[in-house]
């Protein structure tokens, strides 16, 4: 059986655009199953949202505006509904919290129970309007799943889990990721990046499916 194809997806839990994108990971796993496998990084697009109100969003109504410009964005997408109390009432500090916890539950599990974890923290935001920036709220909604807090907390104190969340931030350096949602394939050849349509997205995995480069090209 071959080996699936390696999709590294970095992601800001907080952009909406990731949130969007959730329906079109979910179709890949489904009618690809076996042939490809995402792996997890995040990328700190929200790691300071006060900042990036005052410098990206001055001139075009701060938090008001962006709230809007992200009910705008989601609004043709059914399947990723937004609260319209995200970003007028409720105002995440933070996107590196969650972040931090999403890196203790995979060190404390595995990846495949952080990407579950993801998605609840993201449903959380987006629908639900919590403050995921919240130590509070996260422990309290990583718990309500039965997830041992203790093991969780453990690697945050020690500091494996920021080491972790680290080098996901490093990796996205090195990678030249410019945002929330990328997906890098084929070993960093290919960088797709934003609102990419399932269609793209499933086109060029086939593509690579069936014409894997297993060495570098000639140019």
């Amino acid at each position: 059986m071959n080996k699936p194809l390696i999709i590294d997806y970095y992601s800001d839990i907080l952009c909406v655009w990731a949130w969007i994108a959730q329906r079109r990971i979910d179709e890949v796993n489904q009618k690809l199953a076996g042939q490809v496998e995402f792996c997890y990084y995040y990328v700190d697009v929200f790691g300071d949202t006060a900042s990036k109100m005052n410098v990206q969003w001055k001139d075009k109504g701060g938090y008001k505006g962006f709230a809007k410009h992200v009910q705008t964005s989601a609004a043709a997408f059914e399947d990723a509904p937004v609260n319209a109390r995200i970003w007028t009432e409720v105002r995440p500090a933070s996107s590196a919290n969650a972040h931090l916890i999403l890196k203790a539950v995979e060190i404390s599990y595995d990846q495949k129970k952080s990407i579950d974890i993801a998605l609840m923290l993201r449903r959380a935001f987006f629908v639900d309007a919590l403050d995921v920036s919240n130590l509070d709220v996260l422990s309290d909604l990583v718990a309500a799943v039965g997830l041992d807090r203790k093991a969780i907390n453990a690697s945050i104190r020690d500091g494996s889990a920021m080491a972790a969340l680290m080098r996901d931030y490093q990796r996205c350096k090195q990678q030249n990721i410019k945002g929330s949602p990328s997906y890098v394939l084929d070993g960093g050849r290919q960088l797709l990046y934003g609102n990419v349509g399932y269609r793209v997205l499933h086109a060029n995995i086939e593509e690579l499916s069936k014409n894997p480069r297993e060495e570098a090209t000639w140019c």
